[in-house]
């Protein structure tokens, strides 16, 4: 909101810089977001003389004229029809930036140069008048700086008002916090006005059908008024603060809302059939045209401001255009009203609409304002377009609105805010701001807030009022009386930041998900009905369908992942997440928690260069990390065995594992069936691998053993058996190793391979094993000895050849 200094002086007088008001209200809790000189735009403009006015050629309006700006003669082609010699009139300057945004600069208008601009009023912002240049007085001194001659001089607040603080919306809103602030008397406009007219009983009515929607509608009535151009000081007083001026009565209307917060609305009274007001609920599939000319469809809980037989407003938020003033209205009535916030706010909602009067009436407006702000209203209209105001006001108010009633303990509010403010000081804060207050004991204090503090219901809310009028940063700095706690560390957690640094020195790009998936996820993963993972937990109240359940799997949240990456174009992915998955339990509260890794890869493994083609991602590259992975944790017993059960149905079989270390599984890894990456939307080969992270901290041992550096060599041989294609390379190491010969340093296998000259049906296995000893070199007889045993046993044990 925009509040203006020269305003604010009219009900408070206040001798302090514009930067320090801007600092106090700041630290009282109304944010002033900007401060800037209203007239800075007057900065390049001068009082300048025409001194000669000639026609340009070929044109029927254009003129070039001389201008004199004191110490310099500027050549201008102006259009203005009053150009003439000797006339004095606003000089832009080549660099003036106007208020609608265009800058000043030299150019050529049929090809004549111009060297600034001659302005009008309204291009300058110090009126409404554009039918020509503004003529200035004679007695300005030629070349003085604009703003300077006319003295203007103000200063435009922007101020944050926050929802609860309606009670700000106002220039007197805010008078009443400098008031308070500074210690300074407020004054109020006097409202006084002759009522020579009939009796307002006599001439109208207000019927309130529905109290709850409207507790109180006053009106006023004027006649004989004639619609004209607003005064300077209004029309100026509305530019101030941003609101373009219209007509007298309307911007009388306005005026006062900004004036006092009071939302108002003048209705063509000659417009009224019957001459009388009905507030009533909108019929449903009723239609509304607004004064923006928009033709609206209501619905049965809006609130409809009525004549006799007709509607002629949307209550506290637009009139209408049946009703609205125009150059020919005479006679007008002022509508004047507390309206529901709640109704306000749905009915401008609904509808599209967020007008100045709909932001007031949202937030609450001042009950006990109404009267005061017709009484203003027609005080004003009677100033500047005449007329005779009707004796009295008609003042409907079915509901009355009560004071609250708080209790407040200034020991409490002390101890509270950490301060030790007197109780008398107490109560002079809060009487400041026009809070009757009643003292109960030396403690104790009964507080009525004004109704129009809609903000302050407890007690809570009244210390808040008197920690702002006491100075937030007058509140001295202490430390909690609270004892600290130190959090016993948190294994899980810090294992967590041991597998995202391995992780990522792999290469590996960390993804953070929501916690909640779609309800159909457990389908799109193919999930057997008696998996645990399809217990889901509900959420309450989903934002989206995606996100209706929490997650029991982190393979949704990383497939998602893949495919936005995949639909910009960054198919090469290494991603992983760490973090909880929930299974709901029958008869339990709360689901069970997880935590849980997951590894993703898609897309090439090496790029393709200069020197070599690209190479596609494959199942041994995740195999590999999940190797080097369990190799940093110094887990020197982890195996691999193909997947024989149904826990990981989206894998593809023959291409998937289960990872295990002392014989208890650890996760599962492998390539993700295509029909399950479809309903995922991913259109490329996408590998996985979901490790329990408990499980794998489980298998990290306690102590790592040194080993001395070995001091004799060691030697290879190796082992190539034919046996079922059924038996697994892996059975025959763990076997060996299960032998447990002292010289059995590492295997590996080095070759599978089926086909001619291998029968059908079997396979051929080649092994390596590398043997050293710790007390001597070994003699190749020796090592022949060994290997033979060894491979007398892997035949006799898988019927190999």
């Amino acid at each position: 909101m925009l509040v203006s200094l020269n305003w604010l002086q009219q009900y408070v007088t206040v001798e302090a810089e514009p930067r320090d008001i801007a600092h106090a209200l700041t630290m009282a809790g109304l944010e002033v977001e900007g401060v800037h000189d209203r007239f800075a735009h007057l900065e390049t403009v001068v009082v300048g003389e025409i001194v000669s006015a000639e026609p340009v050629k070929g044109s029927d309006h254009l003129q070039v004229c001389k201008v004199d700006a004191g110490q310099q003669t500027f050549q201008v082609v102006c259009g203005a029809p009053n150009a003439r010699a000797g006339l004095k009139a606003p000089l832009a300057l080549q660099g003036t930036e106007l208020p609608d945004g265009a800058i000043i600069a030299k150019g050529k208008l049929m090809g004549v140069v111009s060297e600034g601009m001659l302005c009008s009023e309204k291009e300058l912002e110090l009126g409404v008048a554009s039918g020509g240049i503004m003529e200035l007085d004679p007695a300005l001194p030629t070349g003085q700086n604009l703003a300077m001659a006319l003295n203007l001089s103000d200063t435009i607040f922007e101020l944050g008002i926050t929802p609860n603080r309606s009670d700000c919306l106002s220039m007197i809103g805010v008078a009443r916090e400098l008031s308070a602030i500074y210690g300074v008397e407020m004054r109020l406009p006097d409202i006084s006005l002759p009522e020579d007219g009939e009796p307002v009983q006599d001439i109208t009515s207000v019927d309130i059908l529905d109290p709850d929607h409207c507790p109180r509608y006053a009106a006023r009535v004027i006649k004989g008024i004639k619609i004209g151009p607003s005064p300077a000081w209004l029309a100026q007083s509305l530019l101030a603060v941003g609101v373009r001026p219209i007509s007298n009565i309307v911007d009388v209307t306005n005026y006062v809302m900004m004036e006092t917060g009071q939302p108002l609305h003048a209705f063509d009274f000659d417009l009224l059939e019957e001459g009388r007001i009905v507030v009533r609920l909108a019929e449903k599939g009723e239609k509304f045209i607004t004064l923006d000319s928009r033709d609206n469809e209501l619905e049965p809980d809006m609130l409809m401001i009525c004549d006799g037989k007709k509607a002629v407003a949307l209550a506290g938020v637009m009139g209408g255009l049946n009703s609205e003033i125009n150059d020919n209205t005479t006679n007008v009535l002022i509508e004047s009203a507390h309206f529901s916030p709640m109704s306000v706010r749905k009915t401008a909602k609904r509808l599209g609409y967020h007008t100045e009067a709909s932001h007031r009436f949202e937030r609450g407006a001042d009950h006990e304002g109404v009267l005061f702000a017709a009484q203003r209203a027609a005080q004003l209209m009677l100033q500047t377009a005449g007329g005779v105001c009707a004796k009295g006001a008609v003042d409907a108010h079915p509901v009355t609105v009560e004071k609250a009633e708080i209790t407040l303990s200034a020991s409490r509010t002390n101890v509270i805010l950490g301060t030790d403010i007197s109780y008398d000081r107490i109560v002079k804060y809060l009487e400041s701001v026009n809070m009757e207050v009643e003292t109960l004991d030396q403690d104790l204090m009964m507080v009525r807030p004004p109704v129009y503090r809609v903000d302050v219901s407890r007690p809570e809310d009244l210390m808040e009022e008197v920690a702002r009028l006491f100075g937030y940063d007058n509140i001295p700095t202490t430390w909690p009386a609270a004892a600290m706690e130190i959090h016993r560390a948190d294994p899980v957690r810090d294992f967590g930041l041991k597998l995202r640094t391995a992780l990522c020195g792999q290469g590996f790009r960390e993804a953070i998900n929501y916690s909640f998936v779609a309800a159909d996820t457990p389908d799109r993963l193919q999930l057997s009905e008696k998996d645990k993972r399809r217990q889901t937990l509900p959420i309450l109240n989903p934002l989206t369908e995606d996100q209706a359940v929490m997650r029991t799997s982190l393979l949704p949240g990383l497939f998602a992942s893949v495919a936005v990456n995949v639909n910009y174009q960054n198919k090469d992915l290494a991603l992983f997440e760490i973090g909880k998955t929930f299974i709901a339990e029958k008869g339990q509260e709360l689901p069970t928690e997880t935590e849980s890794l997951c590894l993703v890869l898609s897309g090439a493994n090496i790029s393709q260069s200069w020197h070599g083609k690209a190479v596609r991602t494959d199942f041994y590259d995740l195999k590999g990390c999940c190797e080097t992975l369990l190799a940093g944790l110094h887990i020197v017993d982890a195996a691999y065995a193909r997947l024989s059960d149904d826990t990981a149905p989206y894998l593809t079989k023959g291409q998937c594992a289960e990872i295990l270390s002392r014989e208890k599984r650890v996760g599962v890894l492998g390539k993700v069936r295509p029909e399950v990456l479809k309903k995922f939307d991913i259109k490329q080969d996408v590998f996985v691998a979901e490790i329990d992270v408990t499980s794998l901290l489980e298998a990290v041992p306690e102590k790592i053993t040194y080993e001395a550096p070995p001091r004799f060599p060691a030697t290879d041989r190796d082992i190539t058996i034919i046996s079922d294609k059924a038996v697994e390379a892996d059975a025959v190491l763990a076997h060996i190793r299960k032998m447990n010969h002292e010289w059995v340093r590492s295997l590996e296998v080095v070759a599978v391979y089926e086909g001619d000259p291998v029968p059908e049906g079997k396979k051929s296995l080649s092994f390596r094993i590398t043997y050293r000893s710790d007390t001597t070199t070994l003699q190749d007889k020796e090592v022949n000895e060994v290997h033979e045993g060894i491979g007398k046993e892997v035949m006799s044990t898988f019927a190999a050849a």
